[in-house]
């Protein structure tokens, strides 16, 4: 199911002023009203996100870039740093 954007046609409520986000089924039907005040609303067109298999989620720049730290098995029990902060070792003594 896609997220669809909408934004306000005028002056809208609290909830609606900077435009809002919406999970619907591709057969429903577009809003016209904002849900919490009755305003009239826009469906936005917005690029879709497309993403090709799982890879970049766990490619080391992308761990790091995003503030984790990731270890990889060097041994039993013994875990080494590949990417991010924190310390280089991790062992089960």
């Amino acid at each position: 199911m896609p997220i669809y954007q909408y934004k306000p046609d005028q002056e809208s409520c609290a909830d609606c002023v900077a435009g809002f986000d919406l999970l619907q089924r591709l057969a429903d039907p577009a809003l016209t009203r904002c849900p919490a005040c009755g305003n009239p609303v826009h469906r936005v067109i917005s690029a879709p996100q497309v993403v090709s298999g799982q890879s970049h989620r766990t490619s080391e720049s992308h761990v790091g870039r995003h503030g984790f730290t990731q270890y990889k098995r060097a041994g039993k029990g013994v875990y080494e740093k590949t990417a991010g902060k924190g310390p280089d070792y991790i062992s089960g003594d």
